[in-house]
């Protein structure tokens, strides 16, 4: 451990919860330099929806690299490219009858999150963008103040402004309607928005869902308003919550998305924001950056397209396992009825909850079980402001014995903490 200590910044995280050294990887498991295997609940905070190293990808991304395919190359065209947006529609946008265009704003989330901001000021000539309590977007500054974490957004040295945020859905106001009356009232102090961006589940945010009926109400505040709709979809778009977009179930079409994390398929840095034709008001080179073009992310994640999202299998596999997953946690709850926990979450993407025990500190019971999962060969992650519910973020491709598995070793966890 001694290079790292020595040479890394004291920013780094997510080794501190998990102190060993990871040399290999395959399918919904990663094994430590000294053997040991850990069933891995969180997936590249969900950069690996496909598990780690997929064979079908790798397939494809060996025949690329063997044949001196093109690695790099800002936004020129190349066969990559190519491949991958014809994939992207033939999969994914055809099917579903939308029509996006595609901007390549840079390798990550907040780079897709950043770009969406800025084409929404620039289409509309406002600047107010509304966001929502719990909300997380990225830790670049743009992205930064439309996210709802103090720690996160004290970290940035210098005030952000322009946004304002209203309350999520179950926070206590109905946001949607409020925001309707804000706008309409001018003597709300709210400056008409150029956009509202919104998580349909809130991952860093404590595993919050939106429902439907309050995504559609948002949808239609916004359309009736003209105010631009953004839907984030970096961590929980890519089949997370079962369909490819989280926000099909609710029935709305946003103005922009925001993809990253699983795009790329393979784990690769890669980042789209969607916007509709119209919107398309960009002067060549007015948003730009030196990683666009990342060609083995452009092969894995045509490839990835191509081989999970040709027919709604695993769509279908996602909500069966989210169900199973779901069910499980509430066991688990139920089981300890005084600790009074919460289960949250959709699809895939679920949470179980300490932040109501009383008398405790839910962030440190979500802690200890976030680490006594660990030394039982589980990885799961805490979320939350305070920290105080446990994330899960298993494979899409994860089988039902290592979703048993990983259910059982969390179950055991919390009865070691909840019960010393």
């Amino acid at each position: 451990m001694n290079v790292f200590e020595e040479l890394e910044s004291e920013v780094r995280s997510y080794s501190r919860a998990w102190p060993v050294v990871f040399d290999q990887a395959r399918g919904s498991w990663l094994h430590d330099e000294d053997g040991r295997r850990y069933l891995d609940f969180f997936t590249g905070a969900g950069a690996l929806n496909y598990g780690h190293n997929p064979p079908v990808l790798k397939r494809a991304l060996m025949d690329y690299l063997s044949r001196d395919g093109v690695a790099h190359s800002l936004d020129m065209f190349t066969v990559a490219r190519r491949h991958f947006l014809e994939a992207l529609r033939e999969t994914v946008l055809a099917p579903r009858d939308l029509d996006y265009r595609v901007v390549f704003p840079g390798p990550g989330g907040a780079n897709a999150v950043e770009a969406a901001l800025k084409l929404a000021r620039r289409v509309t000539g406002r600047t107010t963008v509304v966001s929502f309590t719990n909300s997380f977007h990225g830790m670049t500054l743009g992205a930064l103040a439309v996210s709802g974490n103090a720690a996160k957004r004290a970290a940035a040295g210098v005030p952000l402004t322009h946004t304002v945020a209203l309350p999520y859905d179950g926070y206590g106001t109905d946001a949607p309607e409020l925001l309707d009356r804000m706008i309409g009232d001018p003597g709300s102090g709210l400056d008409k928005p150029a956009a509202v961006i919104v998580e349909t589940v809130q991952g860093e945010g404590g595993v919050r869902a939106a429902s439907d009926e309050w995504l559609r109400s948002l949808a239609e505040v916004c359309r009736r308003h003209a105010v631009l709709l953004v839907v984030d979809d970096v961590q929980m778009g890519c089949g997370r919550t079962g369909p490819f977009f989280s926000f099909e179930d609710a029935g709305i079409v946003p103005d922009m998305v925001c993809l990253s994390k699983s795009i790329g398929g393979y784990g690769f840095p890669l980042a789209l924001t969607l916007i509709r034709p119209e919107l398309d008001v960009w002067k060549p080179g007015e948003h730009n950056g030196t990683f666009r073009g990342v060609g083995p992310a452009f092969v894995t994640g045509a490839a990835a397209l191509r081989a999970y999202w040709s027919g709604n299998d695993l769509e279908k596999a996602v909500r069966r396992s989210g169900e199973r997953l779901a069910s499980a946690l509430g066991a688990i709850a139920d089981s300890h009825s005084a600790a009074r926990l919460t289960v949250s979450g959709r699809g895939l993407a679920m949470g179980l909850g300490f932040r109501e025990a009383p008398g405790a500190d839910g962030g440190d019971l979500a802690s200890r079980v976030s680490t006594g999962a660990f030394r039982r060969g589980l990885l799961v992650e805490t979320s939350g402001a305070d920290g105080s519910v446990v994330k899960l973020l298993p494979p899409l491709t994860v089988t039902e014995s290592e979703l048993d598995q990983g259910i059982d070793i969390l179950a055991s966890a919390v009865d070691a903490v909840l019960h010393p």
